[in-house]
């Protein structure tokens, strides 16, 4: 046999495993395994296979067809028979004399060698059966494998470990995705448990099959015992495997094996949850300098191939883990500071890597405590050895970032923006090491040296911009996009930049140039220096300088505003002149369409700026006037011409990140954010209106209308990500001609919900999109308007609301958009000026829809939904220890979210307020009516369903808005609540509706009458849901506080408990007898002497049920109905607060987590407050330690072990296979017949004639049977019926080891005549008149079995040709059995009686 690197190819593995040393230095060599054995007499005969042998086997072990696995655990038994009977000292040679024995056998071990490889056949025999209640129970006995697999004395393999892999590896493929759980936890626990000798295949088998394994995403699900947020059991396995298993590999070997590992995640395409999990392992790798460039490379990749379209938060989060696994891991002597930073910056700062995260600071350690560490560089000959290695390093880098060829022309492309990434990163990283340093020297006062030096080059060129004509174009376009990158930073700690002292250093030295950048940007803008299509990256470049230098001077030096002011009116007015210049020629070329395209672009930054920075006072400016002037009449929607094809091969011929109809687009989307600002500057424009009233008219009406045409034609021909301006203009436009121009307003909103249902929920665009969408459908001026008309177009709103909600079942996060925007519109104040609207509540009442689908909204997540969920929270979890939580724009996405807005939104009514009074009524009969509806629709409904699931969010919300209704519309909707309770209720909604009927009679005890009537319904009414009513007495104490006569009330509720306590129903009684201790109790405390005669029945049943002791669950219950929170724990008052409501009480009552909402989530969404005056956030302490506890689910009997915890069971399922009777032979590659038909058994003389049946099933059902007691052949009408599905179903491959004979029913009497010459006795399965019943009858060796046909059974004219017929004896009315029923018991009739007779003969 083989070993080492040939013997598990089909395994991807190289095991090294050593035989063992103690077995006689003299073995008679084995060639081979023999594969067959003819048991004929004594003797034995004897067949070898070639040296390849236990390789092939192997490799069938783990193959992916069934067949080929059945026939290597065939051989492999036939191998281990052998030997186990020779009881010799046998070893298979290996290939060379490096390699080990994949098989050996010695006569000292034979009990032990037995007993390892019939434990082993029966782990892989189990593994087939592919069902995990079967395999689980198996699985214990792995770990006595390893118990007899290793030397205790020397440490190493006494077998070949490349076995053991290859029950792994068929757990990992298998297609149950629970074995394959299990065999990976099962793996990854092996370090932790056992002391495995290091073999070099278990890492090619980790690097393999268990990484393919672990791409899987469903198999990091957390447990149903796990909180949500908490960590999946395989990730924590994961983390703790790859530590130990690292630590316990050679220094030599880790280097390779992390590298590996690395590259695998690169190779193929992983899903975001499996990376993820890997990732944290790396990272919890304890630190070790292991990995070089390539390592870092490696890492590299990750990054940037498999992490395109992951989500943002868990990209986010497996970016932080990999920065600390390269961390950790790198070997920094083997990589350069260069090399360190190219990795850096394939890190996303809006996703992981930025300032002032703990994940910043790490490396700002790292970096400092590694500064002279790092493999050669650039800067490595050190000129001052005080200065460290990465400030030599950022110097060189800024200096040779800005230097330039000579030879460079002036229509060059724009550089990347790579380089000025990479040298803005690093400066701030050079900054932030140096202050971390200086602090640790305990220096106070920093001259920030190296930071003036990193910057010098850069502040030198930008000086030389607003003089110096004569610098490159590639000098300028780099000094002006490191200048942007370094004014783009934010400091995520300081809202003041001066509190950030890096931060206020860059600042403050980059106001310096401020006046010559913004004379150098006005002479690009406004002087035809820009004329080709490349240009217009750099007019980007240019426009987006402009608002970070405002907001600079902003910050630092409000001197600099007069430069501001200076820069903007030459820069309008110029732009306006340039537009109007251009308009006037007849036919533009591309220099002049080109000049077009920068000057509105420019006119946009300036519209763009006055509206976001009012404090820059840029509104009164005369050139501002003269904007909004021209803008006002300028005709929209103009487009550009298309070059001709000698311009366009001229002007596009260098490279740009723009082709035509992209500049085309953004050109239209520029006009329409200039006519927005008008549009949002209407009031202001009516005042320098002040004579020319008509001409305002035309303005505000006839050219709305112009505007809105034109809008909507633009939604036609722009892309989507360039129609925001668009719909801020329609919610404008839109109020103003809904009743003039309802047809074309209904046309805007068909238009706009096209666009934003054509759009999936990943692409960036769709989220910026729909938010503008809701801000338009959804102004309060376009609702109010809508309802004022209440018309089509008020309908088509209610038309797109409930197709918003019906989009949220699919783009999670689309209704928390929806609903925010509303809730804060309609009850929080507004700035907005343009609003006319009193009181934008109003839209509330007539839009209540959206938060009655807001309070109950939510659905039953797919399992791959959850999964990312489950993820999503683990990672919230981590707060600031993780980076991507920091920066990670919040999103609130989260379904929970759309109820929490809702509530708070609730919350904020206030019952004193008319409006606010009738709205809660409203929402509230609503529902109900919900409540009701959804009661109606299914009578009966599953724990956890959606039906469930709805209920309890309707009545969290009943409770949640209880306390603020009067007591008239309580009165009037009491009765509707104590209707709910008659049916048939979850246990949540159960308690629910009890705490809100408890609270309802504690505030207002007069409808105490209406709770009576409750019990005076049939019992056929109340036999469901008595026991609500009756838990309502268990807080009676409750009830009453605020009541001065008690004991008529006691009196009243004494008479009524008593009569549900001799009920027929148990449960009835149970609950029954708590609410009578608990009233008795308050009797007692009262001393009612009216009860008196009482008083002894009373006493004795309690005292009876309290020492109940009987058989049965009688006892526990009654103990466990008094223990349970709603009765024990739980006040009604004292625990009225959003967390019990939305957290503690689903919880206790076994509500599926993800109903959970925690008071986290609460605090987190911050859109809308909570009033300071609002009931307490919190549970009692009392309450939230309380575990989940249903008593009348523990109705079975005493606690029982968990026997899936047990270590070995006493028993497990085995399934026998009598291969040690049959003679195959050796060629297992024949066609399929022939092949089955030399596998004949030698032991069985029995025939199985089926020529009659017809039917597939009956045909398969018998071929199995046949099979499976040894028919030496069974006869079918047509081989033709093996090709049949349901035959195949049925026989499950059996045909593939049974002879099969095809003998057509006309052929049978030549057939049964040609056998009874060869000595067999034809015996028919028939009920005749000369039959023998089959308990009487004795086979002969030599049997043929005939069977009928399913209807018409053995025809008579062969009844003839039979020598004797044997029927079934039968006890019950219907005649005959099955067919298949019929044979299968006289075939094992006969081999009972076969197998009788040997060992009689024995």
């Amino acid at each position: 046999m083989v070993g080492g690197d040939r013997s598990t190819a089909a395994l991807g593995i190289d095991l090294t495993g050593k035989p063992p040393r103690h077995r006689p230095t003299r073995i008679p060599p084995l060639p081979s395994v023999l594969i067959w054995a003819r048991p004929l007499g004594a003797a034995h005969t004897v067949r070898w296979a070639p040296p390849a042998h236990a390789q092939r086997v192997q490799e069938g072990l783990t193959e992916r067809d069934g067949l080929c696995r059945k026939r290597a655990r065939y051989l492999l038994k036939r191998a281990v028979d052998l030997s186990g009977g020779q009881a010799a000292c046998l070893r298979c040679p290996p290939d060379g004399p490096d390699e080990s024995s994949l098989f050996w056998w010695s006569a000292e071990e034979n009990e032990k060698l037995l007993q390892f490889w019939e434990t082993y056949i029966l782990i892989m025999e189990t593994l087939e059966g592919n069902q995990i209640h079967v395999i689980k129970p198996v699985l214990p006995k792995l770990n006595s494998l390893y118990e007899l697999a290793i030397s205790g004395e020397e440490g190493c393999w006494l077998f070949h470990p490349s076995w053991h892999m290859c029950i792994y590896k068929r757990m990992f493929e298998s297609e149950n995705k629970s074995l394959t759980k299990e065999g990976v936890l099962h793996f990854l626990e092996l370090y932790e448990t056992k002391h495995l000798p290091n073999s070099l295949g278990f890492s090619e088998f980790v690097i393999g099959p268990l990484m393919d394994a672990l791409s899987e995403s469903s198999l990091y699900s957390r447990t149903p015992s796990q909180l949500i947020g908490a960590c999946p059991p395989l990730g924590m396995r994961l983390r703790k495997f790859l530590a130990t298993y690292l630590m316990l590999l050679p220094e030599e070997e880790k280097g390779g094996f992390l590298l590996k590992f690395i590259q695998k995640m690169t190779n193929r395409h992983w899903c975001a949850v499996p990376i993820l999990f890997l990732s944290m392992a790396l990272a919890y790798i304890p630190a070790c300098k292991v990995l070089g460039t390539d390592g870092l490379h490696a890492l590299r990749d990750v990054l940037q191939c498999t992490m395109i379209t992951h989500q943002i938060l868990l990209r986010g989060a497996a970016q932080c883990y990999l920065l600390q696994a390269a961390m950790h891991l790198t070997d920094v002597e083997k990589v350069s500071l260069p090399e360190v930073a190219s990795f850096l910056l394939s890190l996303r700062p809006e996703e992981s890597l930025r300032r002032d995260t703990t994940l910043w600071m790490e490396l700002c350690c790292w970096l400092q405590v590694n500064d002279r560490c790092f493999g050669k560089s650039v800067c490595s000959d050190f000129e001052h050895q005080e200065i460290s290695s990465l400030c030599l390093y950022v110097s060189s880098l800024v200096r040779g970032y800005l230097k330039t060829p000579a030879s460079e022309g002036e229509h060059c492309s724009m550089p990347d923006w790579f380089e000025a990434k990479l040298v803005a990163t690093m400066i701030l990283l050079a900054a932030d090491v140096e202050r971390m340093r200086n602090k640790s020297s305990g220096k106070s006062n920093i001259k920030w040296i190296e930071l003036e030096a990193f910057l010098n080059p850069l502040l030198d060129v930008l000086m030389k911009l607003g003089s110096n004509a004569y610098i490159p174009t590639l000098k300028t376009d780099k000094s002006l996009q490191l200048l942007l990158k370094l004014l783009q930073t934010r400091s995520l700690k300081c809202s003041n930049t001066q509190d950030d002292e890096v931060l206020f250093f860059i600042w403050k030295s980059l106001v310096t140039p401020v006046e010559s950048v913004l004379e150098f940007i006005l002479r690009q803008l406004t002087a035809n220096e820009l004329s080709t299509v490349g240009d217009l990256d750099r007019c980007d470049l240019y426009l987006a300088l402009i608002p970070e230098i405002v907001n600079l001077c902003l910050q630092l030096s409000s001197k600099k505003l007069t430069i501001i002011k200076n820069f903007i009116s030459p820069l309008t007015n110029a732009s306006i002149h340039n537009f109007r210049e251009t308009n006037s020629a007849e036919e533009l070329k591309l220099k002049e369409q080109i000049k077009k395209v920068t000057s509105i672009a420019s006119l946009t930054v300036v519209c763009e700026l006055v509206d976001q920075k009012p404090e820059a006072h840029l509104e009164d400016l005369p050139s501002v006037g003269a904007l909004r002037r021209f803008t006002a009449f300028f005709q929209s929607n103009e487009v550009l011409k298309k070059p001709s094809y000698i311009e366009e091969k001229s002007g596009l011929c260098e490279e740009t990140s723009q082709g035509w109809g992209r500049i085309v687009a953004r050109y239209v989307r520029d006009q329409w954010i200039c006519l927005r600002f008008v549009l949002n500057k209407l009031p202001m424009l009516a005042q320098e209106y002040e004579e020319g009233t008509s001409e305002l008219l035309l303005l505000t009406a006839e050219r709305s209308k112009e505007i809105l045409e034109s809008a909507l034609e633009t939604l036609t021909i722009l892309p989507s990500d360039q129609v925001l301006p668009v719909f801020d203009c329609m919610k404008i436009l839109v109020p103003k001609l809904l009743n003039l121009q309802e047809s074309l307003c209904i046309e805007a909103f068909d238009l706009a919900w096209k666009i934003i249902s054509s759009l999936s929920n990943t692409q960036l665009v769709f989220w910026s999109n729909l938010k503008a969408f809701v801000r338009f459908i959804f102004d309060n001026e376009v609702l109010a308007a809508a309802v004022s008309a209440k018309g089509p177009a008020y309908a088509k709103i209610k038309e797109i609301i409930l197709k918003l909600i019906d989009m949220s079942t699919t783009k999670t996060g689309v209704f928390n958009v929806v609903l925010s925007h509303c809730c804060q519109s309609w009850i929080l104040p507004t700035c907005d000026n343009r609003s006319a609207m009193r009181n934008p509540f109003l839209n509330a009442g007539n839009y209540c829809e959206l938060i009655i689908e807001g309070c109950v909204f939510g659905t039953v997540f797919r399992r791959d939904q959850r999964l990312i969920q489950d993820v999503h929270a683990f990672i919230e979890n981590l707060g600031e220890n993780c980076a991507a939580n920091v920066v990670t724009e919040s999103t609130n996405r989260d379904d929970h979210y759309v109820r929490i807005c809702a509530i708070k939104f609730l919350c904020l009514l206030d019952g004193s307020n008319i409006l606010h009074k009738s709205f809660m009524e409203d929402i509230v009969i609503k529902l109900l009516e919900k409540d009701e509806l959804v009661s109606r629709s299914r009578t009966r409904y599953y724990a956890n369903s959606l039906q469930h699931r709805i209920k309890n969010r309707v009545w969290q919300t009943l409770l949640v808005l209880l306390p603020k209704l009067e007591q008239n519309f309580l009165c009037g909707i009491l009765d509707k609540v104590f209707q709910a309770g008659f049916g048939n209720n979850q246990a949540s909604v159960k308690y629910l509706i009890e705490w809100i009927v408890i609270l309802s009679l504690h505030k207002y005890p007069q409808f105490l009458n209406k709770f009576w009537d409750c019990f005076c319904y049939d019992e056929e009414k109340l036999k469901t849901s008595i026991c609500t009513f009756l838990s309502v007495f268990s807080h009676f104490d409750t009830i009453l506080q605020n009541t001065s006569e008690k004991k008529p009330i006691l009196k009243k509720a004494l008479l009524v408990v008593l009569q549900w306590c001799f009920n027929h129903n148990f449960s009835v009684r149970l609950y029954a007898l708590v609410a009578l201790k608990k009233i008795w109790g308050m009797c007692r405390m009262l001393d009612v002497e009216e009860f008196e005669a009482l008083t002894p029945v009373i006493e004795s049943s309690l005292q009876q049920v309290e020492n109940m002791h009987g058989t049965g669950n009688a006892g526990r219950n009654w103990q466990r109905i008094q223990d349970h929170f709603f009765f024990a724990t739980f006040h009604p008052l004292e625990d009225y607060s959003l967390e019990t409501i939305f957290y503690t009480l689903p919880r206790l009552s076994e509500v599926a987590e993800d109903e959970w909402i925690s008071l986290c989530k609460f605090e987190r969404f911050t859109d809308i407050p909570l009033p300071p005056a609002f009931q307490r956030y919190r549970s009692r302490a009392e309450l939230l330690d309380l575990k989940p506890s249903d008593w009348s689910q523990q109705d079975t009997g005493s606690s029982s072990v968990d026997t899936d915890g047990q270590t070995e069971w006493t028993d497990v399922q085995k399934k026998i296979i009598p291969w040690k009777h049959s003679t195959p032979s050796s060629d297992l590659e024949m066609v399929l017949q022939d092949r089955a038909a030399k596998l004949g058994k030698s032991n069985s003389r029995l025939i199985v004639v089926a020529s009659l049946i017809d039917k597939p099933t009956n045909l398969g059902g018998l071929c199995r049977t046949s099979e499976i007691f040894g028919a030496s052949a069974l006869v079918v009408g047509s081989l033709h019926y093996v090709q049949d599905k349901q035959f195949q179903h049925l026989s499950v491959s059996a045909e593939q080891w049974l002879p099969l004979v095809e003998v057509k029913p006309s052929q049978l009497v030549d057939y049964l005549q040609q056998k009874k010459t060869e000595g067999y006795t034809a015996i028919g399965v028939e009920q005749t008149a000369k039959s023998y019943d089959l308990t009487e009858y004795c086979f002969p060796e030599k049997s043929l079995l005939l069977l009928g046909n399913e209807h018409e059974g053995i025809p008579a004219n062969l009844i003839h040709h039979l020598d004797v017929c044997v029927e079934i004896p039968q006890q019950g009315i219907i005649r005959s059995l099955n067919v298949h029923v019929s044979g299968a018991l006289l075939i094992w009739e006969y081999t009972r009686q076969q197998v009788i007779k040997h060992k009689q003969q024995k």
